[in-house]
């Protein structure tokens, strides 16, 4: 492209920005997916509605346990699978028999969506609800909008019975129902419901706020962009009619929840309508996501956990990691042991007490500035922060001190107020009095962590090499090793 264009595009680009919702969404960095229902009881993944409500039955069940584990890790918030495709509610909906009041789990009087949204609440946890669109149970599943209304029904309860949501999780599984058809979602519809009861509430993987990485295994891109083609936002609802990624896209490209490149210029060049949807990656402590015994000693390696926080968190997205609960209703020993050791690594590696970057002076190489934005603002993680001129898309400043220090992480985080802008940087450290390359990286957005090793140094120098109009930075944070 020439520069012209580059400019025109960049201009349009910058204009799109997050709303209110999905800024509180990417800040929590790190939530918790439970996955509990009959399937527990079969030792399977997917049920097929069939199954009798007598085998759930949970006698040491605690809600409380599975908070406090979950926030021992770091997480913020936690999402419930109320209702998986066998049709099965863990709440006593008055819309379907096949509940937990059918169940012998408190002679029928229980409520596990009640219990965790209040221990959540005493914990200080945000609470979210995932409710499968595809219900193997019930009869009028393919049947359009009767079906439609019988959901939109048990929506409306969970929206308005349990407290303020902060996510629903809208998976785009479809299969057919009893009758032998498959039901055409009616997707708007859910929308307006969620909106109307939950309006602070983010709609993640079949909505428009937030959108799923492409994969169930943690895996990231180098390059995680949040401005993307607005089309982006159909590819999973569209799937679940077709139970495949492909659309009508009128002679564009097909869009991928898995593509590798969602939003360079290159490819948005020719996209008429953007929008901002960032992503999330989700994943399980355990191969599965509902509980088997046999995967007892198949628990993720803490290393593996730190590597996909690391990417996720750190790549521009945020970490939804699921913890299954056993016939108990208890997270396993093992399970709640690793969210332990996951979150004192976290805290103890990110806390303000390790970021060594506030003991250090700024040294400005090219970094002009707008109004108060200056880049002394990057130091400190509160809203203020740096931005350059128009039409200054690199900057260069360094980060030093008056000894050596061992380094373990660098943290960018940019001002996605003003959208994401960063397209590429360079950091490099001082070793003998010259400076080395230390890494290149690409998209910063929300958070980008740089994970480093066996650095000593006393300076170190960030180069913005090219961004959208200019590059905003909200803050630069430099943890050592402990």
């Amino acid at each position: 492209m020439k520069i012209s264009e580059i400019d025109a595009l960049d201009e349009r680009l910058v204009r799109i920005v997050p709303s209110p919702r999905q800024v509180s969404y990417q800040k929590m960095e790190f939530t918790g997916f439970i996955h509990f229902t009959v399937n527990t009881f079969t030792d399977r993944e997917w049920g097929d509605g069939t199954e009798n409500e007598n085998i759930f039955n949970p006698l040491n069940l605690s809600a409380r346990q599975w908070v406090t584990s979950m926030k021992a890790a770091g997480m913020r918030g936690i999402i419930l699978t109320c209702k998986h495709h066998d049709g099965f509610c863990l709440w006593p909906s008055k819309y379907t028999e096949h509940t937990i009041a059918k169940s012998p789990y408190k002679n029928g009087k229980g409520d596990i969506v009640k219990e965790l949204s209040s221990a959540c609440a005493d914990e200080g946890m945000k609470f979210g609800i995932y409710l499968s669109p595809w219900d193997r149970n019930n009869e009028l599943y393919g049947q359009g909008k009767a079906y439609d209304n019988f959901f939109i029904n048990q929506l409306t309860e969970l929206l308005t019975g349990y407290g303020e949501i902060y996510t629903v999780w809208l998976d785009g599984a479809c299969g057919e129902g009893p009758n032998g058809k498959k039901q055409l979602y009616d997707f708007p519809r859910y929308y307006e419901t969620i909106r109307k009861y939950a309006p602070n509430a983010c709609i993640n993987i079949c909505g428009p706020d937030i959108r799923w990485c492409g994969n169930e295994a943690g895996d990231t891109r180098e390059s995680e962009w949040s401005v993307v083609p607005y089309r982006t936002c159909e590819t999973e609802y569209t799937a679940s009619i077709s139970q495949t990624n492909e659309q009508d896209t009128s002679g564009l490209r097909t869009i991928k929840a898995s593509d590798r490149d969602l939003g360079s210029r290159e490819i948005l060049q020719n996209e008429g309508n953007l929008i901002w949807y960032p992503a999330e990656v989700n994943t399980s402590i355990r191969p599965g996501w509902f509980y088997h015994a046999d995967e007892d000693d198949k628990v993720k390696a803490l290393s593996e956990l730190i590597d996909i926080y690391e990417n996720s968190v750190g790549g521009n997205a945020t970490f939804l990691l699921n913890v299954p609960v056993n016939k108990e209703g208890l997270f396993s020993p093992k399970d709640v042991e690793r969210l332990k050791e996951l979150g004192h690594y976290i805290k103890a590696s990110f806390s303000e007490k390790n970021n060594v970057a506030l003991d250090a002076v700024i040294e400005k190489i090219d970094v002009p500035c707008q109004n108060d934005c200056d880049i002394e603002n990057i130091l400190i993680d509160d809203d203020k922060y740096y931005m350059a001129p128009q039409g200054k898309r690199e900057i260069a400043f360094s980060i030093r001190w008056n000894e050596q220090k061992g380094l373990k992480y660098i943290v960018l985080q940019e001002n996605i107020l003003k959208s994401q802008r960063i397209e590429q940087f360079t950091i490099y450290y001082k070793k003998d009095n010259e400076f080395e390359e230390l890494c290149k990286g690409t998209t910063v957005g929300y958070k980008k962590i740089v994970r480093i090793e066996n650095i000593m140094t006393d300076e170190i120098k960030i180069e913005i090499n090219d961004s959208r109009v200019c590059p905003t930075l909200r803050f630069v944070g430099v943890y050592a090793e402990r």
